[in-house]
């Protein structure tokens, strides 16, 4: 048994099995539904859930977490006896992170003589998730603290984010475009490609017109990332938000061109990423020679 152990948080996306079978920590974020309170549990019907209420009209709120959360999440960890490496998604996308890095300062002072690493992922949603899935399975196969944290920071950059949404209005609520580019998009119905590049910002790829287009272009961008590649054995995972249809026909289609991938994971988004994307958010990540635009 490793004398470290590897955390997360719910951001990874990973589901609540995964989780469990590998003894892998996670301290939830939260959100709320109205007035109700739920703490993200990575669980595949929680996720359903949420999305089948957002269909309905159900207006999600999340919450960072603060520094004294972390501050006691680490402690508990550390109450162990074992070294910690923390992941979380990338800085640009939460403070949450700056106040993981605060809250590691303060219990490193409690635990002068064990190391507690709070790794810049530069990695959201289910990229996170294949970091800390490889790091873990290292970590299984008797790879060091060091050298467990040496291999996440050397390949970070090596998995790709691509994603498309079906509603611009989440992201307007969010900031990330503005109120006349959401009316506009939505007459003209107009859906972004986003992906996530080495700074670990969600950026527009392009925009394009209508859905099936942009379910197209993700998977021609996947295509031509996998063909730079050998990828035989390669882990493929797809995310969605209540449009399982669209998920299996990526699969089907890097399945019919590449039959020598390993396995093509299909679940459901995280809470926390789909309340500010909306349903009908498709994204796929994989290991790639290189993050870019398309």
């Amino acid at each position: 048994m490793a004398d470290y152990i590897i955390a997360t948080s719910s951001t990874s996306d990973l589901t609540r099995d995964w989780l469990d079978e590998h003894g892998v920590p996670f301290i939830p974020y939260t959100y709320t539904v109205g007035n109700d309170l739920y703490e993200d549990d990575c669980r595949e019907d929680s996720r359903a859930a949420v999305y089948a209420g957002m269909r309905k009209g159900d207006i999600l709120k999340t919450s960072m977490i603060n520094e004294f959360m972390y501050a006691d999440f680490f402690r508990g960890l550390l109450k162990t006896g074992k070294d910690v490496i923390f992941l979380d998604m990338s800085q640009k996308m939460s403070v949450s992170y700056k106040n993981a890095l605060g809250a590691a300062e303060l219990v490193r002072a409690e635990f002068p003589d064990q190391k507690l690493y709070i790794m810049d992922t530069l990695c959201i949603s289910g990229g996170l998730g294949m970091l800390v899935q490889n790091m873990v399975r290292r970590m299984e196969d008797g790879m060091s603290y060091d050298e467990v944290i040496a291999w996440g920071e050397g390949n970070k950059l090596k998995i790709a984010h691509r994603f498309t949404v079906d509603d611009l209005n989440y992201l307007k609520a969010g900031g990330r475009v503005s109120n006349a580019s959401a009316l506009l998009g939505s007459i003209l119905n107009i859906k972004p490609v986003l992906y996530v590049p080495d700074r670990g910002t969600l950026d527009v790829a392009k925009k394009v017109r209508g859905r099936k287009t942009a379910v197209k272009l993700i998977t021609e961008c996947a295509l031509r990332d996998l063909r730079e590649i050998d990828c035989t054995g390669a882990e493929i995972h797809i995310l969605h938000a209540d449009c399982l249809d669209d998920a299996k026909l990526l699969s089907s289609a890097i399945r019919a061109e590449f039959p020598m991938v390993g396995k093509i994971e299909i679940t459901s988004l995280g809470v926390v990423i789909g309340a500010h994307c909306g349903p009908g958010l498709l994204t796929i990540f994989y290991f790639c020679n290189g993050r870019k635009p398309e």
